[in-house]
């Protein structure tokens, strides 16, 4: 998951001109985000007005197809795989100034606590919809590039062998698709031009209450720090490994550390837009040119030694059908080894954490389906393919990140700085999206710091990016072996991310959907009021009746995806000590590389 190609979506926003908003394009936008976090909306609210907006988008979509004309096999390809224009946009939801103008009706313009300036539909619509230009091809090359992070694959085979390899990666496959189904479902029933969905947290807010929304924000400012350390930790291996152990382990992580602080002061994500996609093409020829590496050369003996001890010095390469007998594998006796494992698929499928984002700058996000269904399907056959092919000739010795297990020196070189290329855009990508998280929703929100568009939140950003990427680097020093930290951060976020949290938001909308009674409840949208028969308890266990089973379902995915974490976190505390026994050459703080 660490391909950076996704956060392309989180750059600037296209914003409209200022003279299509009758009410100050500063207005709307501060009044759409005291929408999005408004805890005086009802879940009903947030329903009605959802329902409207993909009646809107069904109509609007009809239309966008009706002006392509008849579809051709040079249309489709133009048309479908396409990033997404603006005008295109702007064909749905023709507007003129005087357009604009003469739809102007005020939304509850005698409370101001629910309107901060007289805000009209024509204005809310503009607004929300002129970032929504993607089409679904484009979530589809999104959801790849985010979630296609195929280094980890070949170590996590060589925990546990090929048979438990290919039925987990094809189990974990299988529910972080009908997760991402699940996210797809509850954007569409809750996401509208009036109250508008930005990031995985709002679901949560609009189901669960403010606090779920700050807990769940907190979570993923923790994991993009994580994912922060593990970049810096991986490619301070492959300086490392560059200067053939000539700089001492420290310095090669501060190095890159320094890089990172230098590029991390640009403060919108729309520059790194063109980068993002340069780096997915790197890393797909960091894959083949891997592939080929190993079908021609054998291991590197020197860097499995270095990590896992003498037992995986040169040696006889073996595979296994099943389970590695217990010293059979790099990541600790079998059952431990093979969580170890566990823990990097459940990696390699994060890429959940964004696609609200994603569906957020969609323009017909009733598509965002087959992004999912083909992005997901292609991701699983690349990972089954790369991890069988490695493992067939690395076997045991098979190292996390793949690049740096080849023995030429040359192409070990040549594979390390396009990593280092790559891990670079990532890390300064993620570190960017968590210092904002963390400023946003929590410095700002909780403790009433200035906006980050002020002088003076300017100069914090500026101030916090240092501090960010220095505590980063504490946290890799001090842990030097990276497939447990990146197993770690697999067990502790982004498990929750993609298995744990979409099936108790899957468990929670539905019941309150289901106690919805169309027949004796209604929405009033002139007193903003809903006409309940009965709240609380009683209410919810209502819900749970009229569709037990698939709330059963997710009931016991989450507590399965619980209990998966619980032992991910178990088998990496294990790993973690165990490499800390004496096995491996690196040590906290230390100059001696793991690689």
């Amino acid at each position: 998951m660490s391909n950076p190609g996704a956060l392309a979506l989180e750059g600037g926003d296209p914003r409209n001109p200022n003279h299509l908003l009758t009410g100050g394009q500063d207005v709307v936008e501060k009044q759409l985000v005291h929408n999005t976090h408004d805890p005086s909306v009802s879940f009903e609210e947030y329903m009605y007005y959802a329902s409207i907006t993909r009646a809107e988008e069904v109509e609007a979509d009809q239309r966008f197809r009706a002006m392509q004309g008849p579809k051709t096999a040079k249309s489709i390809l133009k048309n479908r795989f396409s990033t997404g224009r603006r005008e295109a946009a702007a064909a749905e939801y023709p507007h003129s100034p005087n357009e604009l103008t003469s739809e102007k009706k005020e939304l509850d313009g005698s409370s101001p606590t629910r309107n901060l300036g007289g805000v009209s539909d024509s204005e809310y619509k503009t607004a929300s919809r002129a970032i929504r230009t993607a089409g679904w091809s484009s979530a589809f090359f999104l959801i790849t590039t985010d979630i296609l992070g195929p280094f980890s694959v070949p170590w996590a085979f060589a925990q546990m062998g090929y048979g438990p390899g290919i039925a987990l990666y094809t189990v974990f496959g299988g529910f972080a698709m009908y997760s991402g189904f699940q996210l797809w479902k509850i954007f569409l029933a809750l996401d509208s031009d009036k109250y508008p969905m930005k990031s995985y947290a709002d679901p949560f807010f609009r189901i669960y209450g403010r606090w779920a929304r700050h807990g769940v924000n907190l979570l993923q400012s923790v994991q993009l720090l994580l994912t922060v350390s593990a970049l810096i930790l991986g490619n301070g291996q492959s300086i490392s490994q560059i200067s053939k152990g000539t700089i001492c382990f420290i310095a090669c992580l501060i190095i890159f550390m320094a890089a990172g602080m230098v590029l991390g002061q640009i403060r919108t994500l729309q520059r790194f837009g063109w980068l993002a996609n340069f780096a997915v093409w790197l890393n797909l020829l960091i894959l083949f040119i891997c592939m080929g590496v190993a079908a021609n050369s054998p291991p590197n003996f020197s860097a499995t030694q270095k990590s896992y001890g003498d037992d995986f010095g040169p040696g006889p390469i073996h595979r296994y059908a099943g389970t590695p007998p217990d010293g059979a594998a790099s990541g600790g006796t079998g059952f431990t080894a093979s969580l170890n494992g566990l823990n990097q698929a459940v990696y390699s499928y994060g890429g959940a954490m964004l696609f609200v984002s994603f569906m957020a700058e969609m323009r017909h996000p009733f598509d965002f389906w087959k992004g999912i269904l083909i992005g997901n399907i292609f991701i699983y056959c690349v990972y089954l393919f790369f991890g069988v092919f490695m493992y067939s000739y690395q076997g045991q010795y098979a190292y996390n990140p793949v690049m740096q297990g080849l023995s030429p020196y040359a192409w070990q070189t040549a594979t390390n700085i396009m990593n280092i290329i790559t891990g670079l855009i990532a890390a300064a990508l993620y570190g960017n999206i968590g210092i904002k998280v963390m400023y946003v929703e929590v410095l700002q929100e909780l403790f009433h710091f200035p906006p980050l568009t002020t002088k003076r939140g300017k100069l914090i950003w500026v101030a916090l990016v240092p501090a960010y990427w220095a505590l980063a680097w504490v946290v890799c020093a001090a842990v030097p072996q990276f497939s447990y930290i990146t197993g770690l951060i697999a067990a502790v976020c982004i498990l929750q991310f993609t298995y744990t949290f979409p099936a108790i938001l899957a468990f929670g909308f539905q019941i309150r959907k289901d106690a919805m009674l169309p027949a004796s409840e209604a929405f009033n949208p002139e007193t903003k009021t809903y006409s309940y028969v009965d709240t609380g308890f009683k209410r919810w266990v209502r819900g749970f009746k009229v569709k037990w089973w698939l709330n059963g379902f997710n009931f016991i995915y989450f507590l399965g995806a619980l209990t998966t974490a619980a032992l991910g976190i178990y088998s990496s505390a294990i790993g973690l000590k165990d490499a800390f026994s004496g096995d491996s050459v690196a040590t906290s703080f230390g100059c001696a590389s793991p690689a």
